[in-house]
């Protein structure tokens, strides 16, 4: 069984994308936990509802984190972030999407660990002991990290592989008619246009500097803890 966290503020996509590949594995369910089975809105308003609580969630096989805005928030919550620790150890596999892996690695999952994240982020990964990678797919040991949120379909399409092989992974992007053709050069920095990056890097200036706060916070309640 796979559980998709889910948390206030988060990227639906990072949920939604791998979702819809993992969905598709035979043999496989998944459900989207939170804390509560109450509605959850993300960053851009999208409400998704919970098919379980953290209280009666079983020890999933794979765990899936998201990322998003609201990184920040779940990063500082001892429930959210014990959730995942306690998850984390008992599943076979875990994905960090996008930001999702600053929250694996305020659980302490990624110590000495070869991880990546969304690139306006990545850096921060270093405070929590990762070894930090610029690549779209990351995979160290049983921890699977990616970089911004389409790279989630792509690393549940790797997972799918892993898992059941690669004919039926290639099935399901078929299924999902995933052949990707995007019309500009634009989707990372080393390949974005400079004055794009710069556009980016400053309307992201605010969640960046409230990020910087949220990380160095969490690392040192990491550093406290047991985890």
């Amino acid at each position: 069984m796979a559980g998709m966290l889910l948390f206030p503020a988060m990227t639906q996509l990072d949920l939604t994308g791998p979702y819809e590949v993992l969905a598709r594995l035979p043999g496989w369910r998944v459900e989207v936990v939170a804390k509560t089975r109450d509605p959850v809105r993300t960053d851009r308003g999208l409400v998704i509802t919970p098919s379980m609580g953290f209280a009666e969630a079983p020890q999933f096989d794979l765990l899936v984190v998201p990322g998003g805005p609201g990184t920040d928030a779940a990063m500082l919550d001892p429930e959210t972030v014990e959730f995942v620790r306690d998850q984390a150890r008992g599943a076979r596999h875990v994905l960090g999407i996008c930001t999702g892996s600053l929250l694996l690695g305020a659980a302490g999952l990624l110590r000495g660990r070869r991880a990546g994240s969304h690139w306006a982020s990545r850096d921060l990964l270093a405070q929590f002991g990762a070894e930090v990678r610029d690549e779209r797919m990351t995979i160290d040991g049983n921890v699977y990290t990616a970089g911004g949120v389409t790279s989630g379909i792509d690393m549940a399409l790797r997972l799918a592989a892993d898992l059941a092989g690669e004919d039926v992974a290639q099935q399901i992007q078929l299924q999902i008619e995933y052949d990707p053709e995007p019309p500009f050069t634009a989707g990372t920095p080393f390949v974005a246009p400079p004055h794009i990056l710069e556009r980016a890097r400053a309307s992201g200036a605010k969640i960046r500097r409230s990020r910087e706060a949220a990380v160095a916070e969490a690392a040192r309640n990491l550093a406290t803890s047991k985890g």
